[in-house]
């Protein structure tokens, strides 16, 4: 495996490299965000560990630019910059984890492979405003619509699936989904959501795409 490790903290970025190079795997790096973006370009790494504060192109104006261009490596957000406000900006911009410094290596190495294993499963999900690219999400009327037709799903099912649309290529967790599919039901476990995942899954055979069971991640929604 083949990671990107963009940092300018000289000590940060020493004790990294020799800490992901123990573990076998090949580690290229790089301190401003110009070099950054030309190095993501270049060697194609399977993730990319990113700082934000950086010289030149900040953190963020490197993972905007990247995904403009179509470079859809994973992305791991190494920052001090530990607010939520933050958070989201990093994970808006197109990052798929975030972790704030100080951090555990054992931590980072687990994160890491999490993102590899989601990135093996082949997901390609093409982003739009409201998903992937073969479904249409009407906002005014809450439907979802494949090939113009709209999706005959249970208020439930729906729910499900405009969750998973509005994270493409992204897990959301059972529990997250638990909250926007049963937001009433105090009665009812968080196991039910397994239930409307299968029944999701059957209806959504003829589009092509179906929902995949991350372990300790939760669901995606992936195109065969």
């Amino acid at each position: 495996m083949k990671l990107l490790l963009v940092e300018d903290d000289p000590a940060m970025r020493t004790t990294l490299l020799r800490a992901l190079t123990r573990l076998g795997w090949l580690v290229d790096q790089c301190a401003d965000g110009n070099a950054a973006l030309a190095q993501w370009q270049q060697s194609r790494p399977d993730v990319v560990l990113l700082d934000l504060s950086l010289p030149g192109l900040d953190g963020l104006q490197v993972l905007a630019r990247a995904r403009e261009q179509g470079l859809s490596t994973p992305v791991l957000v190494l920052t001090a910059r530990g607010t939520v406000g933050d958070r989201v900006l990093g994970l808006n911009a197109g990052a798929d984890d975030y972790l704030p410094k100080p951090f555990d290596l054992d931590e980072l190495e687990a994160r890491i492979r999490a993102l590899v294993r989601r990135a093996d499963h082949g997901v390609e999900l093409t982003s739009s405003p409201h998903g992937v690219d073969i479904f249409h999400y009407e906002k005014e009327s809450g439907a979802v619509y494949h090939q113009g037709q709209v999706l005959d799903l249970a208020p439930r099912e729906l729910a499900l699936l405009r969750a998973l649309l509005a994270r493409p290529g992204h897990a959301v967790s059972k529990e997250r989904l638990f909250e926007l599919v049963f937001p009433d039901a105090s009665d009812t476990q968080v196991e039910a959501v397994e239930v409307v995942v299968y029944r999701l899954r059957k209806k959504l055979l003829p589009t092509g795409a179906t929902v995949m069971t991350l372990r300790g991640l939760g669901y995606l929604l992936k195109t065969t």
